[in-house]
């Protein structure tokens, strides 16, 4: 049978603007440990630590543009558009264009503070 999720959990975000974490499916919200989905709504001129984690993350942008820098380089992702940080891989998003960012992030397993890897600081 399936299971309806009527509400989202709120969860703490880091970063240096106040973003807002709405997660649907994960440890959190649901106890599911093989992915989250979570929707995210980040201000203008919010960035948050750089990160090497251990799942993959699946990024859409639902409006605005998500800045994501990588070791190779940054991309901008702008509303319709996805994006994809293998497992490993250095990554930092931010949400530097006015009006901010909303998004949606997919992470297979899912998302936990013990296998993000934040950078120091």
């Amino acid at each position: 049978m399936p299971i309806l999720i009527e509400r989202p959990a709120v969860v703490e975000a880091a970063g240096t603007k106040p973003k807002q974490i709405q997660e649907f499916a994960g440890r959190v919200n649901s106890g599911h440990r093989q992915v989250s989905v979570a929707r995210m709504v980040s201000p203008e001129g919010w960035e948050e630590p750089g990160q090497r984690p251990e799942f993959e993350e699946i990024t859409v942008v639902l409006r605005g543009v998500l800045r994501v820098e990588h070791e190779g380089g940054c991309l901008d992702v702008a509303a319709g558009q996805a994006v994809v940080a293998a497992p490993g891989e250095w990554v930092r998003y931010s949400s530097p264009e006015p009006g901010g960012a909303e998004y949606v992030a997919v992470c297979v397993p899912a998302f936990s503070l013990a296998t993000v890897h934040r950078d120091d600081g």
